[in-house]
């Protein structure tokens, strides 16, 4: 019996398939980049205004899993998508009235950061005790994003996700640096754990001293945060002030609200009116003095009489003396000014900010841009100058810190205001231009994150929400809500103390840049050392 073969096809009358192990190598590749970006959603879940602040440590350890021995490039890849996954989510606000463009050409930007720190990350994986190296190197990260370029951009810092934390109180032992660090290292810890322990399943051989390194990653931080209660304290130690915060809103959120500036004005005047109208009816008490949010009063209160005129009249009308947020023009500068308006002597005190927000109150690389856009350029006509003394009004004896709203993100923007005597800080702030947006969420934050570093009650008057009263240990007290009228008036202690982070200022973030470039030393050598092996 003859057995016949079935037909075989031919080569050529096949269509050409990928190999198994590229299709395979491509697939596994997409899930990697899929994989990356989730964890960066995932840390930008992690902020305001959820309050899902532990999601932190599960993102960080995912992105350990997906940089562990990657090669430089596929590091490089991994964290720029992880970058994306995060910041492209977190600033969408500031696209909110300008349009995407700026808001993708900033993430474009911020990520390239990113994706350099996971570069750093993956080399440091396969050292002994690499997550302390390579929370280093996140820090590190954050302290060049928030210096360059234009002056730095620090907004999305990993402590400013943590206001609702068990971490918080590290911000008093070392500012946002150490508390971004904590938080860093406890979910490279936990990886780092879970790895050794997957290991140590299957070789049945468990290597303790690593194992402790990694278990000490995840308990250090979170024994430091508890052991650092200690510092946060509502105690009034120069007595109390009795403080009031207007929100006097704009009349349409956006851009062009500049363009009634007399109707801003006029709003925060009536309000101050209706909160001396309550005072008098015995409803409230009387404060000490009133806090107005940036750009309260946008016409020139010093060139314009009639502008001068309605804040003599909240002035006198409450009896004390409120601090103004204007625009004004000195010697040809256009300068973003605190005002401190006596009901008596007028304007006595004033302050300029000194960090302007590139693109919103100067524009760098002007040429460029209005040959790109023109639209981009009509936004801000005028430069702001920058203002070159730290802000501390004396009120009657309360010595009153001010950072004006974007400045609140710089850590020593906030801290040299305490270390010129300031007993409580003061961030007022204009977000109109943003809508409801996140942003004021994630400002408000901020905030609470400051009043815990240095120990200090930080009011937040904003021109349409969220205003708030935060006491130092970094609980909200009162708040508003957007887009509405409002006045907040509260008791409020005056603290003199400065904490460890207010003493040690820029050190803690020195010495972890350093720890990071040791790391990264190591890891290079340890590199080479391989090469040279290798090769002989």
């Amino acid at each position: 019996m003859t057995v016949t073969a079935p037909p075989v096809d031919q080569p050529d009358q096949l269509e050409p398939q990928p190999a198994p192990s590229a299709r395979t190598a491509w697939l596994r590749r997409l899930v990697l980049a899929a994989a990356s970006v989730l964890c960066g959603v995932l840390l930008y879940v992690s902020f305001p205004p959820r309050t899902l602040w532990w999601l932190a440590l599960p993102a960080f350890a995912g992105f350990a899993w997906l940089l562990r021995g990657r090669t430089w490039k596929a590091a490089l890849g991994l964290g720029y998508l992880f970058g994306l996954g995060f910041l492209l989510p977190l600033l969408v606000w500031t696209g909110v009235e300008v349009g995407s463009g700026p808001w993708l050409a900033l993430v474009a930007v911020e990520a390239v950061f990113i994706a350099l720190v996971a570069v750093g990350v993956a080399a440091l994986s396969k050292l002994p005790a690499w997550p302390v190296w390579a929370a280093a190197v996140w820090t590190a990260g954050e302290a060049v994003r928030a210096r360059v370029p234009f002056h730095g951009f620090p907004w999305g810092k990993i402590a400013f996700g943590q206001a609702d934390g068990v971490f918080l109180p590290l911000a008093a032992v070392g500012g946002t640096p150490v508390l971004g660090f904590a938080v860093v290292l406890c979910g490279f810890g936990l990886y780092e754990a879970g790895r050794l322990a997957a290991e140590g399943r299957r070789t049945r051989a468990l290597r303790g001293g690593v194992a402790a390194a990694a278990l000490l990653s995840v308990a250090v931080p979170v024994a430091g945060a508890v052991a650092a209660r200690g510092l946060v304290s509502d105690k009034a130690e120069d007595g109390t002030a009795t403080v009031a915060v207007i929100q006097g809103n704009v009349p349409r959120s956006g851009l062009e609200f500049n363009a009634q500036r007399r109707a801003v004005l006029d709003y925060h005047v009536r309000e101050t009116l209706k909160l001396a109208a309550d005072v008098k009816a015995g409803k409230v008490p009387k404060p000490d003095f009133v806090l107005w949010p940036e750009n309260s009063s946008d016409v020139d209160p010093f060139a314009n009489a009639d502008a001068a005129v309605v804040i003599d009249e909240a002035a006198r009308a409450i009896g004390v003396p409120i601090s103004v947020g204007g625009v004004v023009e000195k010697d040809g500068k256009l300068l973003n000014e605190q005002i401190l308006w006596d009901p008596v002597k007028g304007a006595t005190q004033t302050y300029d900010k000194r960090q302007v927000q590139p693109f919103g109150e100067y524009l760098p690389l002007r040429p460029l841009l209005g040959a790109i856009n023109k639209d981009w350029t009509s936004m801000v006509r005028q430069d702001f100058s920058r203002g070159t003394q730290p802000g501390v009004f004396d009120i009657d004896g309360a010595k009153v810190g001010l950072a004006t709203c974007y400045e609140a993100a710089f850590d020593w923007a906030v801290r040299d205001t305490v270390t010129h005597g300031a007993q409580m800080i003061s961030v007022p702030s204009n977000n109109a231009t943003f809508d409801r947006s996140e942003m004021t969420y994630q400002q408000l934050a901020m905030s609470r994150i400051r009043a815990v570093e240095h120990s200090r009650t930080v009011t937040v008057p904003v021109t349409s929400g969220v205003s708030a009263v935060i006491m130092p240990d970094g609980k909200i007290t009162q708040k508003t809500g957007m887009f509405v009228p409002a006045y907040l008036v509260q008791k409020i202690p005056l603290r003199s103390s400065e904490t460890p982070a207010t003493e040690l200022g820029i050190l803690p973030e020195m010495a972890l840049v350093l720890v990071a470039a040791g790391g990264l030393g190591w890891a290079i050598g340890a590199g080479l050392r391989g090469r040279r092996n290798a090769d002989a």
